[in-house]
């Protein structure tokens, strides 16, 4: 297969898979991949799916400053997350690559089998400090394709004055039955139990992940009894009442601004409503979200990945490697990640955060037992197993199946499509 065929099958799996993404902001800009000057001087093009962040902004500074550490001018264009993902390719096609392009870690395993990007040990960029589970993201066989800026990831907040008149001590939540049981007593106290997304899109799937895994579910067996198990889980909670119906259609926004009420005692969400948890009426804890029999439940990383695209000029690598270096650094790790509310990829970068916000180690421990969504060699079958993941949900959140009929026809739709 010759590679613009590969580049156009990877552009319209992409396309068909627009979803895939859901923690960054959605506006779009165009940009230019034309570079001038030779290889260690002139203007380098860089992509980053953060189109909210304008010249005023912290991290545009420290990108620029970034190409002038590596002694040439860094043209920043950002993007919506799919344009990134899909202008990549088809500037690969084009022949007029970007020089760096930061992209959500699902979508690194598709740009790698296109042959668009090049690999960190090409680079000579070191990768020995960043935690395995993390970097799983964005590596293809054995290769990884490119660097972690930070993760975020899910976790419980909860409503520590709801939980108080309930008689619940979150201490005591380690397992689903004792979440189960303290849902139990928030609705017997009169208040509502838990909010998610289980919206027919990525984000359902990225919520109903942690519960997949926690019950030590795999993505290849979508109708095991273990996955039946969760699915299962979220179906009681609903038929219960410990969880409204307003789920079904619930986003990740919509979740939080339930749980902003006052009148939900739990609430799914991520490291990116930290701040706005600090600033509720009420007072809010968190926890990680257990898995069935105990321990932290694995949850899916979100974030993004600084990647170096193939270019026709090799000459360029050796400066595009000192702006990955400087990006990556621990100091510029540190603010990048408070900046965009991540956690750090590196243990020492971590602990300094902690320091500085005690509120984070939750977060940090959520992290260290996250795992990517394309890991464990699912790479780009990842998009049509989650369609079909986030369709079963949705189809037995409805009651239009039940859990079991409900996954088992999203097996075999997957097993079509992938092969496996």
């Amino acid at each position: 297969m010759n590679r613009p065929r590969r580049l156009r099958t990877s552009l319209a799996c992409l396309a068909a898979a627009g979803v895939l993404l859901p923690l960054t902001a959605c506006s779009s800009s165009g940009g230019s991949a034309t570079a001038s000057g030779d290889a260690a001087h002139g203007t380098y093009t860089f992509w980053d799916p953060y189109p909210q962040y304008d010249s005023s902004s912290a991290w545009e500074k420290s990108v620029t400053a970034c190409g002038t550490q590596a002694g040439v001018t860094l043209k920043r264009t950002g993007m919506d997350t799919g344009d990134v993902a899909n202008k990549t390719l088809l500037a690969a096609q084009q022949g007029n690559s970007p020089d760096i392009v930061l992209v959500d870690n699902p979508v690194v395993s598709t740009l790698a089998q296109a042959g668009v990007l090049t690999t960190t040990a090409d680079l000579g960029v070191k990768t020995d400090q960043i935690q395995q589970n993390i970097i799983d993201a964005g590596t293809v066989d054995g290769k990884s394709y490119g660097v972690p800026i930070g993760a975020n990831t899910l976790a419980l907040y909860y409503n520590a004055d709801i939980l108080q008149a309930a008689g619940v001590d979150p201490a005591s939540i380690k397992d689903w039955a004792s979440l189960t049981a303290a849902l139990g007593k928030v609705k017997d106290a009169g208040k509502k139990g838990i909010t998610f997304a289980g919206i027919k899109t990525e984000e359902g799937s990225f919520q109903f992940l942690p519960w997949f895994w926690g019950a030590q579910a795999d993505l290849r067996k979508l109708d095991s009894p273990q996955a039946v198990g969760a699915l299962s889980l979220w179906k009681d909670w609903l038929d219960k009442g410990y969880a409204p119906n307003s789920v079904i259609n619930n986003t990740q926004t919509t979740s939080w601004q339930e749980f902003e009420t006052g009148g939900f005692a739990f609430a799914e969400n991520g490291t990116w409503q930290l701040a706005n948890s600090a600033k509720e009426t009420f007072k809010t804890g968190i926890i990680t979200i257990p898995g069935q029999n105990g321990g932290s439940a694995p949850a899916p990383t979100g974030g993004e990945f600084v990647t170096v695209p193939v270019q026709k000029d090799t000459a360029r690598y050796a400066t595009s490697k000192k702006i990955v270096d400087c990006l990556i650094s621990e100091q510029n790790l540190q603010a990048t990640d408070t900046t965009l509310s991540y956690v750090a990829p590196v243990q020492s970068v971590q602990q300094q955060q902690v320091a500085q916000n005690p509120a984070l180690q939750p977060w940090v421990t959520a992290v260290a037992a996250a795992k990517g969504r394309t890991s464990g060699g699912l790479n780009t079958d990842y998009p049509v197993v989650s369609e079909q993941l986030w369709t079963a949900v949705q189809s037995a959140l409805s009651g239009a199946q039940s859990p079991k009929d409900a996954l088992s026809a999203a097996q075999k739709a997957a097993a079509a499509k992938t092969g496996h």
